[in-house]
């Protein structure tokens, strides 16, 4: 029977990560650097993926990680969806990593790169775009040579703007396969496209005839895309959660504060429906998103949870930053308060790695659900 709760170490690690980025992430300092040339904080990652180890919370120890689970890594995602801070978490431990991971580990060149990606000696992207769903076909948009270069391009990438390596699905005259690219390498251009969320970078991939390593073939490569799709889009579960949490506890916080008619606003009762309802709402989230992460962990009814992981926490993100905004009234509106921030990173969730509506589309067969 699953266990939901949040084990003693799950809480050392929130603890550990939650600390650094209270210290390193603070909301003012954030809206800064999202109007500088580097929203990413680099120095940050590093910390995170070296000194806490976040990286390689996946990886076997064999290969150079800490063979932790899936349930880790959801408490790190909650941690950056509470703190939206610029690091490509998502796109280098999640998605790059599970994909590598679900290949054979045995390959000189797998387990290079997954001992420096666990190390944050390397950040990671996995070439689709963000809004690629789980189940979807498999990209034919770069094309592999006889002689393994690879060519074409790839929109709309994870964290693609600050990837050294790129793992990049490719069509070739063997059928699909997995390879790796050197991102410094000659023909790969990444154009950093405008973006929704300030945070969290997408970018454009071009590749002309660029050297790369096939590290999944024909049999493995389709099963190994999906895997790393499945796996970020339950763990991104974990992210809304993070972004619920925050938008209801910092507007509780400031209703309390703030005075109207001599009153607390947050004392008028329509309000308290309204947050009560929010409350509601995230003991929903926290529960779809721990079943989901533990299913990753477990390997039992994994499409299942998390495709009711997605279909109901993306809603519940995007209406708990709504809620921040409204109710932090004029002073929510405004660029310098960071309840924008927090509502960006929702709406561009809501549509990453599938919408509410395509999971919901994928789980009706699975629980015999009629069309």
């Amino acid at each position: 029977m699953s266990d939901l709760l949040y084990s003693e170490v799950e809480e050392d690690l929130r603890a550990s990560v939650r600390d650094l980025f209270r210290d390193r992430a603070e909301p003012a300092a954030l809206i800064t650097r999202t109007e500088t040339a580097e929203p990413y904080d680099l120095s940050l990652w590093r910390t995170l993926a070296a000194d806490l180890g976040a990286a390689g919370l996946a990886v076997p120890e064999a290969l150079g990680g800490h063979g932790a689970s899936a349930r880790e890594v959801a408490v790190v995602m909650e941690e950056l969806g509470r703190s939206v801070a610029p690091v490509p978490y998502l796109g280098s431990a999640v998605l790059a990593t599970s994909a590598l991971l679900a290949t054979d580990t045995s390959q000189a060149e797998v387990a290079e790169k997954l001992g420096k990606l666990a190390a944050g000696a390397l950040i990671g992207a996995l070439a689709v775009p963000l809004s690629t769903a789980p189940g979807a076909e498999f990209p034919s948009t770069v094309t592999a040579a006889a002689d393994g270069t690879l060519s074409g391009g790839i929109r709309s990438v994870a964290d693609g703007s600050v990837a050294e390596l790129i793992v990049v699905p490719a069509v070739g005259p063997d059928g699909p396969g997995l390879y790796t690219v050197d991102a410094a390498s000659a023909g790969v251009t990444v154009t950093e496209a405008i973006s929704l969320d300030l945070t969290r970078r997408i970018a454009d991939v071009t590749l002309e005839n660029v050297a790369a390593k096939r590290v999944a073939d024909a049999t493995t490569a389709a099963s190994a895309l999906d895997t790393a799709l499945v796996t970020a889009a339950g763990l991104l579960a974990s992210e809304q959660l993070g972004i619920a949490e925050w938008a209801l506890t910092e507007t509780v916080r400031y209703l309390k504060e703030r005075y109207q008619f001599g009153r607390q606003v947050g004392s008028f009762q329509s309000l308290k429906h309204r947050l009560a309802n929010l409350y509601t709402d995230l003991v929903n989230a926290r529960a779809t998103a721990r079943y989901a992460a533990d299913c990753l962990a477990s390997g039992e009814d994994i499409a299942i949870a998390v495709a009711v992981a997605q279909a109901r926490n993306s809603p519940i993100a995007v209406h708990a930053a709504e809620e921040a905004v409204q109710l932090h009234g004029g002073i929510g509106m405004t660029w310098e308060h960071p309840a924008h921030l927090y509502l960006k990173r929702a709406k561009s969730d809501e549509i990453a790695l599938g919408t509410p509506g395509r999971h919901r589309a994928a789980l009706a067969p699975l629980i015999d659900l009629p069309a």
